[in-house]
C-alpha cells in the first residue's frame, strides 16, 4: 500500500481549468493564434496569469490542450470490428481538425513546433503519448478477434490516420474520404 503526500497549496478548481480552456479556444477563433496571449486568456477566463502558468508552461501547450485534446476523455470505440473502430476514431479526428479553433491554431502551432524541439517533445510526451496509450485497447481487441497480428505497429497505424486527416483537413482543406479508415484497416489485417 502506498501513501501519497498531500498536495501543497490550494487544490485546483476544475471550474477554473474549464474556464481557461474555453477562453483559449474562443480567443484563438476570435483573434487568431498569434494574437492570443496568456494575459488575454486570463482576463477572459477571470483568473490570474499565475493560475495559467502553474498549469501550462506557455501558450503553445495551453492552445494545444484547448484545441486538440477535446476528445481525449471519450472512451475508445468498440464497434466490434477494427475497421469500425478506426472509422469512429477517424471521424473524431476529422471533427477535431475541422473545428474553427483548430483551423485558427494549427499554422501557429506548427511554426512553434518547428522552431522549438523541446516544445515538440513536451507535446509528444504530455499529450500525444497518453492519447495513443488510451487507444491501445482498440488494437488489443482486434488482435483477440484475429483481425491483426500482435506485432502490428500500432503507433504507425495511429500516425497514419492522424497524418491523413491532417493532410486532407489541415493542408488541402477537404474532408477525407470516408473509406480511409477501411483502407488503413485492410492494410494491417491478418492475411
Amino acid at each position: 500500500m502506498s501513501s501519497s503526500l498531500p498536495s501543497r497549496g490550494r487544490p485546483r478548481d476544475p471550474r477554473s481549468h474549464e474556464a481557461i480552456i474555453g477562453a483559449t479556444a474562443e480567443l484563438v477563433v476570435d483573434v487568431g493564434y498569434a494574437a492570443t496571449s496568456i494575459g488575454a486568456v486570463a482576463a477572459r477566463a477571470g483568473v490570474g496569469k499565475d493560475t495559467i502558468y502553474r498549469r501550462w508552461p506557455g501558450k503553445p501547450e495551453l492552445v494545444f490542450e484547448a484545441v486538440f485534446t477535446t476528445t481525449d476523455d471519450v472512451p475508445p470505440p468498440d464497434t466490434g470490428t477494427l475497421a469500425g473502430d478506426l472509422t469512429v476514431l477517424l471521424q473524431g479526428l476529422v471533427d477535431e481538425f475541422r473545428a474553427p479553433a483548430a483551423a485558427a491554431a494549427l499554422p501557429g502551432l506548427l511554426a512553434d513546433f518547428a522552431a522549438d524541439p523541446d516544445l515538440k517533445a513536451r507535446i509528444r510526451g504530455d499529450f500525444l503519448a497518453p492519447s495513443k496509450e488510451r487507444l491501445l485497447v482498440v488494437f488489443e481487441r482486434a488482435v483477440l478477434r484475429g483481425e491483426i497480428a500482435a506485432e502490428t505497429p500500432v503507433d504507425l497505424v495511429l500516425d497514419t490516420l492522424a497524418g491523413a486527416v491532417f493532410f486532407h483537413v489541415g493542408l488541402v482543406g477537404e474532408h477525407p474520404d470516408p473509406q480511409l479508415a477501411a483502407v488503413v484497416a485492410k492494410g494491417i489485417e491478418v492475411r
